[in-house]
């Protein structure tokens, strides 16, 4: 049940209880209690909401930096993440295969803003051999939402 409850929540973390517990076939507190016991158990870790800032018209940068290390002796590449995620500044860093160790991704209000956060903190830790910064551009679909808006097929359909 835990795995339906998290694909229910996963696309919609405000679906109704009283629905996802009739979808389920269970009662309401069946659901709640599964809830509070995964949030408990850090499974479930938190809740957001995509938004798409352009249709705010608040200035937002985000970029995605490519981050080569040298792993510190005896605990590999995890104190390093720790101390890039621990920068408020940090939205999320991942372990990741290729030509680089981490993909760290941050927003900023500005080019410059996220240039200096690299320039100045990111590039000046120990460990880090060397950074690769890549600026979103335009968003098209983030954590399996379609942000931007598909166009509609105007044609006049002719039968015959």
């Amino acid at each position: 049940m835990r795995e339906k409850i998290l694909t229910f929540i996963e696309k919609n973390s405000r679906i109704d209880l009283k629905e996802l517990a009739i979808m389920l076939g269970v009662d309401e507190t069946v659901v709640m209690n599964e809830l509070e016991q995964m949030e408990a158990e850090h499974i479930i870790c938190g809740y957001h909401t995509i938004i798409d800032w352009d249709k705010v018209g608040m200035e937002k940068v985000t970029a995605m930096i490519e981050v080569r290390v040298t792993p510190q002796r005896g605990m590999g590449f995890d104190k390093v993440a720790e101390r890039i995620y621990n920068y408020p500044e940090v939205n999320s860093v991942y372990l990741i295969s290729g030509g680089f160790d981490f993909m760290v991704t941050l927003e900023g209000k500005s080019l410059r803003e996220v240039s200096q956060f690299v320039s100045e903190k990111l590039s000046t830790l120990d460990a880090i051999l060397s950074t690769k910064t890549n600026f979103i551009l335009k968003k098209y679909k983030d954590h399996g939402t379609i942000i931007a808006e598909q166009k509609k097929d105007e044609r006049i359909q002719m039968t015959p």
